[in-house]
């Protein structure tokens, strides 16, 4: 097989707004009660510079953006943030001497806020004690990440291009899916096919989950080899400059082996129907998974519903907005987001279905566009 990369005609590639981030988190600073913001999450670090080593930490205050990384990181991290356009002050170092240069950044910084869901209990009294002295340190949550919630277009171009890569890579895997065939393989053909299309890598471990495996969401995938008649659940996705794609596709080798498996399945198609039909801006996320739970709860199955309805998706396979019957999130234009609930029954196997779709104005529109229909 000719290893190419995907052709992505009519997906131009637009530039990332990423010069624009930092200003807009300085301007979200007063109201935070900081003079300063210590970001130490990759992805939060990724998303306002475009550095994308495994270390460093960005200072951002109201005058200036400062990035601390070590030796391995030297050229890339100029490199990296000269092509993002991103006006920040570089030091490369061992970890004493990045302290020493937070320590100097800080002067004057009376109140400086850490990330609460990255930094331990250990490393936050480390910094009081031995980095930022002078300042106090104060808990801020989600600063960055609501910066995140609604993509530019870069971001949405490249996360098009993930979910294509996706899409193809099943539109390839699809006809190998024969009786006897192994989860594990068919897993590993899909990771293979997304690479070779043109993924950085998955954006999770991929799922294949055959039979009764299906019933367990999130099953690894194993040795057991696929019989005709049964559901096959596969969950994967691709990333692409950084971003994610997320899709679930339920399968049949041949027709059904019961009527229980389609009508599993015909629910579940209904409630993701339900679910990207109440999708629009201005909606609140627990209104999505009430619309897909209702269906789901008319078949009789409420209990076996037993996920959130999705997730938002951008540079984590996981993040803002979550849709779930507790969520206090209100949808937003240029979000992007899952949509995929499932049935499991130990008995029969289990179903999902999932897309990954941008937020509107009007309602929703995918990005993964591979057919749902049932069998191969």
């Amino acid at each position: 097989m000719d290893i190419v990369a995907i052709d992505i005609g009519g997906m131009d590639i637009v530039a990332m707004d990423t010069a624009g981030r930092i200003p807009r988190l300085q301007a979200l600073l007063p109201a935070a009660g900081c003079d300063g913001l210590v970001i130490s999450q990759l992805s939060n670090i990724r998303y306002l510079t475009g550095f994308t080593g495994s270390a460093a930490i960005v200072l951002v205050t109201a005058d200036e953006a400062v990035l601390v990384t070590d030796g391995r990181y030297d050229s890339q991290s100029a490199e990296e943030l000269s092509r993002a356009r991103v006006t920040a002050r570089i030091e490369v170092g061992l970890p004493p001497v990045q302290e020493k240069v937070l320590e100097e950044a800080a002067i004057g910084l009376r109140r400086i806020g850490l990330e609460a869901g990255s930094v331990s209990w250990a490393r936050q009294r480390h910094l009081a004690a031995d980095v930022f002295v002078r300042a106090e340190l104060v808990a801020t949550d989600g600063l960055v990440e609501s910066l995140r919630l609604v993509k530019d277009e870069g971001e949405l171009g490249a996360m098009r291009t993930a979910a294509a890569i996706a899409d193809a890579a099943l539109a390839r895997v699809r006809p190998q899916l024969v009786a006897g065939i192994a989860e594990v393989e068919v897993a590993n053909t899909l990771d293979f096919e997304m690479r070779t299309l043109g993924a950085t890598r998955s954006s999770f471990e991929t799922i294949v989950a055959s039979g009764p495996n299906g019933a367990k969401p999130h099953a690894r995938p194993s040795r057991r080899l696929l019989e005709r008649g049964e559901l096959v659940v596969m969950d994967f996705g691709a990333v692409f400059d950084g971003y994610c794609s997320d899709m679930t596709r339920t399968l049949c080798i041949g027709e059904p082996a019961s009527a229980a498996l389609g009508r599993m399945v015909e629910v579940v198609r209904a409630s993701q129907a339900a679910g990207l039909a109440s999708v629009r801006a201005g909606v609140a996320a627990s209104e999505v998974d009430s619309a897909c739970r209702t269906v789901i709860a008319e078949a009789g199955w409420s209990d076996a519903f037993v996920h959130g309805t999705g997730h938002g998706v951008g540079l984590d396979i996981h993040e803002g907005p979550r849709v779930g019957p507790t969520s206090d999130a209100t949808l937003l234009a240029n979000s992007v987001i899952t949509v995929e609930p499932g049935v499991y029954l130990p008995d029969h196997g289990g179903v999902r279905i999932e897309d990954t779709v941008v937020v509107t104005a009007e309602g929703c529109r995918p990005l993964t566009t591979s057919p749902k229909d049932l069998m191969v």
